[in-house]
């Protein structure tokens, strides 16, 4: 009998819906009185009791932050590791003594990388990989382990930064977006993982933003996929959870606000009059604040100010309508597509 598991099928004759037994009227209210008894009250009871010391734990930490751990002599992977946030994630691991292995299709910029990470007295290597490529990434994984040994930290920093809105670029630049901000992310975890689950010992730091919590527009396809990793990333963790490896294996999502990296970025936030309102972190400090929150056990990494972190916890428990007013009293009116477009068309003419 085979193994393989198939999906999405139907029965020949056709969708099948689910049939429920009749119950008469009298039957709901014992019925529902039997439920509240037997499963709510004993459910509620138990979350109680389990509530206590996380909150116990939690003020613990507040007042003495965990530990944080060792990675000397392990091999971490970085994408996207040639330039920006990604550059300066190598040189952080580097500074914590790990062997780095930057994976970029940049070469230029990995080999530079490169360079600068083997001043620090540690291993590096650079790997040419299309990462949204799953058999690319298994290739990748037999390079790696071939020049540096194992992967122990696997770093998911490579991504593109679409300035669009759903309906702009082509659908082959969308599907690409998608991609690499998403899809890669599933392929690189499902090659390296399982090796990590047999040693039960490995770090997976994922890079979303703030965009992952904060739906702006003008960004829809990017949003979209930071989104959805913010979601992947706590399923992760709560399925590595369940399966005992907590503890052994840390899931991290590093959630930076505006880095001063991208001119396209730039750009845009000059457009939207935000350029005098926001505060942009450097590279090194966001490295800096994600590989110390990965070391010390967090699962979420906020590179951003006091009142950023207040303002996504309200965006958490306020309904839709307050993200809506959040943004367009922080953004001001953004221009129409028509209007932009019709500017990117007199920029492309001046440009000739």
């Amino acid at each position: 009998m085979s193994d393989e598991v198939t999906y999405f099928t139907n029965a020949e004759t056709g969708y099948v819906p689910a049939k429920l037994g009749q119950r008469s009227s009298q039957q709901k209210p014992m019925r529902i009185l039997q439920f509240v008894v037997q499963d709510v009250i004993p459910d509620v009871v138990k979350f109680i009791v389990c509530l206590i010391p996380l909150i116990l734990n939690g003020l613990i930490g507040l007042i003495l932050p965990p530990k944080k751990k060792s990675i000397v002599g392990q091999t971490a992977l970085v994408t996207g590791g040639g330039n920006g946030l990604g550059r300066a994630l190598c040189l952080r691991l580097a500074k914590e003594g790990c062997n780095v292995a930057v994976v970029d299709i940049d070469m230029v910029g990995a080999q530079r990388t490169v360079s600068d990470v083997r001043k620090l007295g540690v291993k590096a290597e650079a790997f040419l990989a299309d990462i949204a490529n799953y058999e690319e990434v298994e290739k990748l994984k037999l390079a790696v382990e071939d020049a540096l040994g194992p992967v122990d930290i696997l770093v998911n920093n490579a991504g593109l930064l679409a300035i669009s809105s759903i309906t702009e670029g082509k659908p082959s630049d969308l599907q690409r977006i998608l991609n690499v901000n998403l899809l890669s992310h599933f392929w690189t975890i499902r090659v390296f993982i399982d090796e990590m689950k047999q040693r039960r010992s490995g770090y997976i730091l994922a890079v979303s933003s703030i965009l992952g919590y904060i739906p702006m527009a003008r960004c829809i396809p990017y949003v979209g996929t930071k989104f959805a990793l913010r979601g992947m990333m706590q399923a992760l963790h709560n399925e590595l959870k369940i399966d005992g490896y907590e503890g052994d294996i840390q899931a991290t999502t590093l959630y930076p606000t505006f880095i001063a990296t991208r001119k396209e970025l730039m750009d845009l936030i000059r457009d939207v009059g935000l350029d005098e309102k926001i505060a942009f972190l450097t590279p090194e400090e966001v490295a800096k604040e994600a590989i110390d929150g990965m070391l010390r056990g967090k699962t979420s990494v906020h590179a951003s100010s006091i009142f950023i972190r207040t303002l996504l916890l309200l965006i958490d428990l306020l309904p839709t309508a307050f993200t809506s007013l959040l943004i367009k009293t922080v953004t001001g009116k953004l221009p129409p597509l028509a209007s932009r477009a019709k500017k990117d068309a007199q920029n492309s003419t001046q440009n000739q």
